[in-house]
C-alpha cells in the first residue's frame, strides 16, 4: 500500500501474540541465533516480549492518545536489539546479532526506497490535479446511487493494482462522500465496498498492496505469476458487493459540480510512472536486479522532469499585463524570472517528496527490526510447527488470513518470507492472496479500512463494517476455493 499525505497516520494495529507465536524465525538471523542458542525462556527473550507488547499497546492506541505509530516500534526495536546483543555476547557470539540486524537493514533498505519512489509519483499526480479530475468526472455524470456503488467499487478494484488499495480506498471514498451527502445509509454500504474492492485489487499485482510487494521483491512469486489471483480477487469484492447492493436505492443524490483543472506535466507524470512501473519489473525479470533500482531510476527521471517544467516556468514565463503596452505589443523588458500572477505554482518535485508518508515509513523499519529481534531471539519458531507443520500450509495460509482481519498483516508476512517455509506456488499465492484480503473482513484489518475510518469519521465505523462481515466473510471463503479450483495446476 503506497501512501499520501492524506493518509497520514494510518497502516492498522499489528499482531503480537501471532506474529510472535505463529510465525518462523528470519532466515539469515536464524543462523546467528536459533541454530546454536535458545533464548525464549531466556530473560533476553522475557524482556523483549514485554518491550514489544508495550509498544504495540501505545501503537494500537494511536487515536486515543495521538501518538504517532512510528515512535514506539522504532524505540521499542532499538531497545530489542540491545537485549539481542547482550544476549549473544554473555555467550560468546560478539558479532552475531550484527550479522543478523545487517540482513533486517537491508530488508528495510529495499523496501523504503522502493515506497518512496512510488509515494514520490502518486503524490506528484495528486499535485498535478489527476486525482482531483477523475474525482469530479465522477460526482458530476448523474448516476444512482447503485450505479455509483458499483462504479465506485468497481475503479477501486481496477485503480488500485496501479496505484496502490490505500491511495484507491481514499480517492474513492472522497466520491462517495460527495455524492452522498446527509445519506449516510449509502455512505457506509459504498465505503465498506470500495475497501473490499481495493484490498481485492490489490492482491493480484506486486504494485497493490505492501504484502505482495513484499512477496515479489523476495523473489518468490515472478511478477506475471501474481494475475492469475484475479479470477479470485474479483470473486472476493464480487460477492459481498452483490448482497450489499441489494441494500442500495436507485434514487439519484443530489447533482454535484465541481470544476478541477489539471496542471501542466500531469499525464506525463502519469507516463513517467507507468514507464517506472515497467522499468522495475524489466530490471528485475531480466537483468536479475532488485526492483528498487528500477523504481530510483525512475524516480531520477521525474526530478529531471521537474527540473524541465521549473525551468520553463522560470526561463518562459507567461506574459503579465505589465508586460503588455497599449498598442497590445510586449514590451522590450527584462523578464524577473518568477511565475505570472495567479499562474499556478511550479512543480517541484521535492515537495512531493517532502509529502511522503514519513510515519508509515519509519513505522515499518520499526516493526521489521522488532519482529527480525523477537526472530532472532527463536520465539517465531515456537509455532511454526503448529501452524506449517501439524496444520499443513493451506489451513495456516487461511488462518493468515482471518488473523489479519484484526492484526496487521505487513509483520505476519514479512516473518513467513523471512523464514521462506517449504511451500509449492499455490500456496505461496495462497497465503498472497489471503493475506490481502483477509483484512476486509474488519475495518481495522487494513490500512485502506482505518484510512477510510478516518476520513468518514463518524459515518463509517468499526460496528457499521462488522454489520456486513459475514457477506465478506463468505466471499473469503469463496476466494479461497476459487484459487483452489482455477490454480490447482500450481499446486505441488
Amino acid at each position: 500500500m503506497f501512501t499520501t499525505a492524506r493518509t497520514m497516520r494510518f497502516v492498522g494495529p499489528l499482531a503480537i501474540a501471532s506474529a510472535v507465536l505463529m510465525f518462523p524465525e528470519l532466515a539469515a538471523a536464524a543462523t546467528a541465533g536459533e541454530g546454536a542458542f535458545d533464548f525464549t525462556n531466556h530473560w533476553a527473550g522475557y524482556t523483549s516480549i514485554a518491550v514489544f507488547a508495550l509498544a504495540y499497546a501505545l501503537v494500537i492506541s494511536e487515536e486515543t492518545i495521538h501518538l504517532r505509530k512510528s515512535k514506539p516500534v522504532m524505540v521499542a526495536a532499538g531497545i530489542i536489539w540491545i537485549v539481542v546483543a547482550l544476549a549473544f555476547i554473555q555467550q560468546g557470539e560478539t558479532h552475531a546479532a550484527e550479522a543478523a540486524i545487517r540482513h533486517n537493514l537491508l530488508e528495510f533498505a529495499e523496501l523504503f526506497l522502493f515506497l518512496l519512489a512510488a509515494m514520490t509519483y502518486i503524490n506528484s499526480m495528486d499535485e498535478r490535479g489527476v486525482f482531483a479530475a477523475l474525482r469530479a468526472w465522477l460526482v458530476s455524470q448523474g448516476f444512482t446511487l447503485r450505479t455509483i456503488f458499483w462504479v465506485t467499487g468497481g475503479l477501486a478494484f481496477v485503480i488500485s493494482p496501479i496505484a496502490d488499495n490505500l491511495t484507491t480506498a481514499l480517492l474513492m471514498a472522497t466520491v462517495v462522500m460527495a455524492v452522498g451527502g446527509s445519506n449516510t445509509v449509502f455512505i457506509v454500504v459504498a465505503c465498506i465496498n470500495i475497501v473490499v474492492a481495493a484490498n481485492a485489487g490489490g492482491a493480484f499485482s506486486p504494485f497493490g498492496d505492501i504484502t505482495t510487494l513484499m512477496v515479489w521483491q523476495k523473489g518468490i512469486v515472478q511478477f506475471q505469476d501474481f494475475f492469475v489471483l484475479f479470477v479470485p480477487s474479483l470473486v472476493n469484492w464480487l460477492i459481498p458487493a452483490a448482497i450489499m447492493s441489494l441494500s442500495v436505492p436507485k434514487t439519484h443524490p443530489d447533482p454535484v459540480q465541481e470544476e478541477i483543472v489539471i496542471l501542466d506535466g500531469a499525464w506525463i507524470i502519469v507516463g513517467l510512472f507507468v514507464a517506472t512501473i515497467a522499468m522495475a519489473v524489466s530490471f528485475h525479470q531480466f537483468l536479475h536486479l532488485p526492483p528498487v533500482v528500477g523504481m530510483m531510476t525512475g524516480l531520477g527521471v521525474l526530478k529531471l522532469y521537474g527540473y524541465f517544467l521549473t525551468s520553463r516556468d522560470r526561463f518562459f514565463p507567461s506574459p503579465t499585463d505589465a508586460d503588455i503596452g497599449e498598442s497590445g505589443m510586449m514590451e522590450d523588458t527584462a523578464p524577473d524570472y518568477r511565475p505570472a500572477s495567479g499562474r499556478p505554482p511550479a512543480f517541484n518535485v521535492f515537495k512531493a517528496l517532502q509529502r511522503a508518508e514519513w510515519d508509515t515509513l519509519m513505522f515499518f523499519y520499526g516493526i521489521i527490526l522488532c519482529i527480525g529481534g523477537l526472530g532472532t531471539l527463536g520465539y517465531l519458531t515456537l509455532g511454526s510447527n503448529l501452524m506449517y507443520g501439524d496444520l499443513g500450509p493451506t489451513a495456516a495460509n487461511v488462518i493468515v488470513g482471518i488473523l489479519s482481519a484484526v492484526f496487521d498483516n505487513i509483520p505476519i508476512m514479512f516473518a513467513v518470507l523471512s523464514v521462506l517455509p517449504d511451500m509449492d506456488q499455490g500456496q505461496w499465492l495462497l497465503v498472497t492472496l489471503t493475506a490481502g484480503v483477509g483484512g476486509s473482513m474488519l475495518s481495522i484489518g487494513s490500512a485502506a479500512g482505518i484510512a477510510v475510518m478516518g476520513q468518514a469519521r463518524g459515518v463509517y465505523t468499526f460496528l457499521a463494517h462488522l454489520k456486513w462481515s459475514w457477506a465478506i466473510a463468505l466471499g473469503y471463503a469463496a476466494s479461497i476455493w476459487a484459487h483452489l479450483l482455477v490454480n490447482a495446476g500450481s499446486f505441488g
